[in-house]
């Protein structure tokens, strides 16, 4: 099988710094820069004394933390064993619903609980923006990379922590891990249904949970092979009715298709991308309870705003709340 990158030395490892070093391609690096020229500002506080949590004397002028509203048991929840590596999918055929916000966010909030374990893939088939708004440009490769050495990434044994991480991006806080799409449409044709299930056999031997954004077409292998191996599938939407109709179309077809159950038992998504959504956010999640399992309504932030990279530690206090929130409703019936 060809190799595309840095070729494997003859006892079959590659060298890791190889891939580190990597070129990064000029379009990362001009995302990256706009990134950091569009994040929001940080909010202003005013010079107080500060206790540290972890004790010690006041610090005068350091802002104080945020205070989460979200119960510790939320945070229980988010951290609970479930047993087995854990596959959620994020859909709707609709671009432009927050799929791919609504996956990084989710990833970034059960890493941050959980500590380790939680990857999140781009598996739309065709420049799907995943691991340009999530991770670090430590390197450039993508599934692209990993399907072309899935055979020596297969055969690694206990070293498989290892080796694949050289395949994936990290968060900029390290919470999670990041599975990059590739650009070149040829790739579509080699993600049949084999070879994503070995794609997913490989993370589910390294990671406990998999947050997947499917893309838009219901109709690729890709797309449907992982939502036959969902364990839950989330259901993600703005306040518009062309993307609730979409959502609502898919899930007419998923039950057509004999799941029934995965619909009843999913999370529905609702993001704000504007401060004041209107009346349609009402009407909306109360047409979504009637549909899915649980509504989990997301606040606008401003740090999402310019569709950039995704920092986290950037979001308001409240969307952090919302997420934690969405997030337990996530995976409290896995397991």
């Amino acid at each position: 099988m060809e190799s595309i990158g840095t070729p494997y030395g003859q006892d079959g490892s590659m060298p890791r710094e190889a891939a580190v070093q990597e070129a990064v391609p000029r379009w990362r690096q001009l995302f990256d820069r706009r990134g950091r020229s569009h994040r929001a500002p940080e909010p202003e506080y005013e010079t107080v004394p500060h206790v540290p949590q972890q004790g010690g004397p006041p610090i005068f002028g350091a802002p104080p933390r945020p205070v989460s509203s979200v119960p510790a048991a939320i945070f229980e929840g988010l951290r609970r064993d479930l047993g087995r590596c854990r596959v959620v999918a994020f859909a709707n055929p609709k671009g432009g619903v927050h799929k791919t916000t609504a996956t990084v966010l989710a990833a970034a909030t059960l890493g941050s609980a959980r500590g380790r374990g939680v990857v999140a893939w781009d598996n739309n088939e065709l420049r799907g923006t995943l691991g340009l708004r999530a991770g670090t440009a430590r390197h450039a490769r993508t599934i692209r990379h990993l399907v072309n050495d899935l055979i020596p990434v297969e055969a690694s044994g206990p070293q498989i922590r290892e080796l694949i991480d050289d395949y994936l991006r990290h968060s900029t806080d390290g919470s999670f891990d990041v599975l990059a799409g590739d650009e070149d449409p040829k790739l579509a044709g080699k993600l049949d249904p084999h070879t994503v299930l070995r794609v997913l056999d490989v993370l589910t031997r390294t990671h406990d949970i998999i947050c997947i954004d499917t893309g838009n077409n219901v109709e690729s292998p890709n797309w449907r092979t992982v939502i036959e191996a969902a364990d839950q599938l989330v259901i993600t939407t703005v306040p518009r009715e062309d993307a609730a109709f979409a959502a609502d179309w898919m899930m007419d077809l998923l039950i057509e298709n004999g799941h029934k159950d995965l619909v009843a038992n999913a999370v529905t998504i609702l993001s704000c991308p504007t401060p004041n959504p209107g009346a349609l956010l009402t009407d909306l999640t109360g047409h979504f309870a009637t549909r899915t399992r649980k509504v989990a309504v997301v606040p606008y932030d401003p740090a999402l705003e310019a569709g950039s990279s995704i920092e986290y530690s950037a979001l308001q206090q409240n969307t952090r709340d919302a997420w934690a929130n969405a997030a337990h409703a996530i995976v409290e019936r896995i397991g």
